[in-house]
């Protein structure tokens, strides 16, 4: 626990009405989106990069655990504080700095929402593509720390793509400047895109300066449902391996599609037994014939009905079967373990396949959906607590075919404290000992977000 002069210090770091210290404040800061959950010592809201300096030099000295924490929607279990410590929440700073629409580019805090950036941008004809599923209500912060991806990285890429320079505070106190605001910038190393995805380990994010693109003309969708996941399976390698790269591409299998009817309370599908939602956008012309030939390879793969959406009103109700699919999971059964593998597209139909070889025999109910196009799979374990130790192996099964097929254990919810154990598995020795090099150079009494990613940083 924190001793008394050290809150004391704290409070006047960040002002008394930021430092939260009673049990039913923190449980609130407890956990993340796996329903990990771990009671903090203490909760600061930081309000500029000096308190967060402040805090940090105040936990070298005094040796307690630092977590930072965007909004808590994170998949790996990456803001939990596991070791107890203090969370660092960054709520109070969630401005909008500035919009540069000749240079498009925007300077953010690391609270800022999400999809108030977008809406921002776009309302000035400018877009901001990274599209978490959770992006209505996770952060910017969250986003750069655990390199989120979403609905439309099978085109325009993830948060790394998007991010030209940060502020960020070091696990010793220093506040740094990384990157330009330039779209090339060699001076050194690269410290901007070490610190994207190192899950608050390395550094604290109080500043980020992200690249712009010009908002697209036109944006259609189609839906297209198939008798079975193979068949949608193939029609993503097919859709993939062709000439066209649609904005977004997403497999949602049967299981997934009675969750959300079940949810939603409307029939959907009529029974089929795998949907596919793709997304185009450019030019009006352009994307008519985009969607024209993808509407033709969906049906010569198997599509039993092939619908375009006749305007923005119909691609809203698209998208939020999409995104209802997390939350109508846990209609089924009250746990669910969820892991985001990735494989190379054209290994889709193959993993696919192996998921539900291994659900067959370990006796489990596994639904898959996700981001097809750039072959990021969430597979989802659905389970009462008695099959745990079942779903633990299969994890392990699951994890072994990914990389067989030279893909990766995490597409973009990162390691965290879910994945740890299983780290090894991909990077292996010598990688995971420079990683663990360049977390004791940079945090020599490892306070900043102790337990995520390593087993051990030693």
């Amino acid at each position: 626990m924190l001793k008394p002069h050290v809150l004391k210090e704290l409070a006047q770091i960040v002002g008394p009405a930021n430092l939260f210290t009673d049990a039913e404040e923190m449980i609130v800061y407890s956990y993340d989106a796996t329903r990990l959950a771990s009671l903090p010592w203490a909760v600061a809201r930081p309000a500029s990069a000096q308190e967060v300096s402040g805090i940090l030099l105040l936990a070298n000295r005094e040796r307690f655990p630092v977590v930072p924490r965007g909004a808590g929607t994170g998949m790996s279990g990456g803001s939990v504080p596991s070791s107890g410590g203090l969370v660092l929440s960054f709520e109070r700073m969630n401005r909008i700095l500035e919009i540069d629409e000749l240079n498009r580019t925007a300077v953010v805090e690391p609270g800022v929402i999400t999809g108030d950036l977008q809406r921002e941008v776009e309302a000035r004809g400018l877009f901001y593509p990274p599209d978490p599923a959770s992006h209505q209500f996770c952060t910017l912060g969250g986003n750069v720390a655990e390199c989120a991806g979403g609905l439309r990285a099978v085109k325009y890429g993830v948060t790394r793509d998007y991010v030209l320079g940060l502020e960020v505070v070091l696990p010793t106190g220093e506040i740094i400047e990384t990157g330009a605001r330039t779209l090339k910038s060699v001076a050194g190393y690269d410290l901007t895109r070490l610190l994207i995805g190192s899950e608050g380990t390395l550094g604290v994010v109080t500043k980020i300066i992200v690249k712009l693109l010009p908002l697209p003309e036109s944006v259609r969708t189609l839906s297209a449902f198939f008798p079975d996941v193979t068949s949608a399976a193939q029609a993503v390698a097919r859709i993939m391996a062709g000439a066209i790269v649609p904005r977004a591409l997403e497999l949602i299998d049967g299981g997934a599609i009675r969750a959300v009817e079940n949810y939603l309370k409307q029939d959907i599908s009529h029974g089929s037994g795998a949907m596919l939602l793709v997304e185009v956008d450019g030019p009006a012309a352009a994307t008519l014939i985009e969607i024209e030939t993808f509407e033709r390879i969906c049906r010569e793969t198997g599509a039993v009905t092939v619908t375009r959406a006749a305007d923005k009103a119909e691609q809203d109700q698209l998208w939020k079967i999409r995104r209802s699919i997390s939350p109508a999971l846990y209609t089924i059964k009250p746990r669910k373990i969820n892991e985001d593998i990735v494989v190379p597209p054209s290994r889709v139909p193959d993993i696919i396949a192996e998921v539900q070889e291994i659900a067959r025999r370990y006796g489990l109910l596994i639904v898959t959906f996700g981001h097809a196009g750039d072959g990021n799979i969430h597979v989802n374990i659905l389970i009462e607590e008695e099959e745990r130790p079942n779903a633990a192996e299969a994890v392990k099964e699951v994890f072994a075919a990914v990389l067989r097929m030279q893909g990766s254990i995490s597409g973009e919810h990162g390691i965290g404290l879910s994945k740890a154990a299983y780290l090894p598995m991909e990077v292996g020795k010598h990688a995971l000992d420079a990683m663990k090099k360049i977390k004791r150079a940079l945090d020599p009494n490892n306070i900043l977000n102790p337990g995520k990613i390593f087993i051990s940083a030693e």
